[in-house]
Formats: structure tokens, C-alpha cells, sequence
């Protein structure tokens, strides 16, 4: 099951459930292309092609070390499901992605100080049983799932064929038969609202 939300171990060879809030509850996303450019971090870090800055400067890939399995960005707060292979791996990542969106984001709306209400927060998925569990409640954030276009749903259910390089959703598909059964998974309920019970004392956003 989960693991208590604030990391008190970095364990290689871990599943993490990631979370971050805006803070004060504020929105860290306020239009489409904010969205667009999160998203566009992920291809920056965790690409086997080393992308390049304006300024000639090789941006860090963590590509060898971490599998972005799932994600979904709200307004005001995001998580991600991630395997770290090596120890210190996600803590890399996270830095990374989180200071470059706050410059981003402050350059943008002319604004100062901590974009993010704190570090994030990640819970360590020790049992293999969850991991399906997890990326359904992570995906269901969002009252229209199913449509929702800041989410990787739709690389879990075919809505889109191909995913991106950096990113690894066959970590949970490969649980099921096809994408049908999988999205067949996501739209019981009944189950969802049952084991969401059994474990949401213990997921990243408590």
C-alpha cells in the first residue's frame, strides 16, 4: 500500500505517487498554454534526445532513471506517477521541472515568490496490487475523465494510439488484457469508490 506522503526515504526501484499544489490554492495553470508548457517539461527531462536551451545550454535528462507512468494536471495542483530506478532520481526530476514551470509561470504573469505551496509531496507505492488503483485515481481527478485533455488518459485508452516517448503507461496496461478492459476498470465505480476509500488517507494530496 502506500506509504505516509512526505518522503522520508528515497528508494530506488520504488513506484511514487507525486503531488504539488499551487500555493495558497492558487492556480498554477491559467490557460491552455500553461498546460502546453508543463507538458512540454516532460519531453525536456525525460527525452533520450538531450534538448538544447536558447542559450546553448544541454538541459539534464533523467530518461535512464525514471518512467513517467501516468499524470494529470489541474487547476491548481498536479500529480504524477512515476518508477525511480536509481536513488535521488525524482528529487532531481522534480526540482527541475518545478523551477523551470515557477520561472516560467512569474515571467509570464509578472509576478514573484513561491509559485508551489511547498515541496511536493510524494507517497511510495510498495505493493503491486496498487499500481492499477493508483493511475485510476489519477486520472479521475478531473469531473470529465474521459475527455479531459491535461490528463495521459487517453494514451491508456487508445483515444490516442501512439504515447510519447516519455512516457510509460505500459507499467499498468500491461496488467490488463487491452486498453477496453482497462477503460472498463476506470469506469467501475463501484470499485473506484471502494478501494478510494481504503486508501485515500495514505495518497500524496492528505
Amino acid at each position: 500500500m502506500p506509504s505516509r506522503n512526505i518522503i522520508k526515504t528515497d528508494v530506488p526501484e520504488s513506484y511514487y505517487h507525486i503531488y504539488a499544489r499551487g500555493a495558497s490554492k492558487q492556480q498554477i495553470f491559467a490557460d491552455k498554454s500553461d498546460y502546453v508548457y508543463f507538458i512540454n517539461l516532460f519531453e525536456r527531462y525525460l527525452s533520450r534526445k538531450i534538448v538544447i536551451s536558447k542559450t546553448g545550454t544541454a538541459y539534464p535528462s533523467y530518461t535512464e532513471n525514471i518512467d513517467l507512468i501516468c499524470y494529470c494536471l489541474m487547476t491548481n495542483h498536479f500529480h504524477l506517477f512515476i518508477y525511480q530506478e536509481k536513488e535521488g532520481s525524482m528529487t532531481k526530476l522534480m526540482r527541475s521541472i518545478m523551477t523551470s514551470y515557477s520561472r516560467y509561470f512569474n515571467l509570464k504573469y509578472k509576478r514573484s515568490g513561491a509559485l508551489f505551496e511547498s515541496r511536493y509531496k510524494a507517497s511510495r507505492i510498495d505493493q503491486q496490487s496498487y499500481l492499477e488503483h493508483i493511475s485510476r485515481y489519477i486520472h479521475m481527478n478531473p469531473r470529465y475523465w474521459k475527455t479531459y485533455s491535461y490528463s495521459s488518459i487517453s494514451y491508456f485508452t487508445k483515444t490516442k494510439s501512439i504515447a510519447p516517448e516519455w512516457l510509460k503507461p505500459g507499467r499498468v496496461l500491461s496488467m490488463f488484457k487491452d486498453t477496453e478492459e482497462y477503460f472498463a476498470f476506470m469506469d467501475d465505480y463501484v470499485s473506484h469508490k471502494e478501494m478510494l476509500e481504503e486508501i485515500k488517507y495514505d495518497l500524496a494530496d492528505n
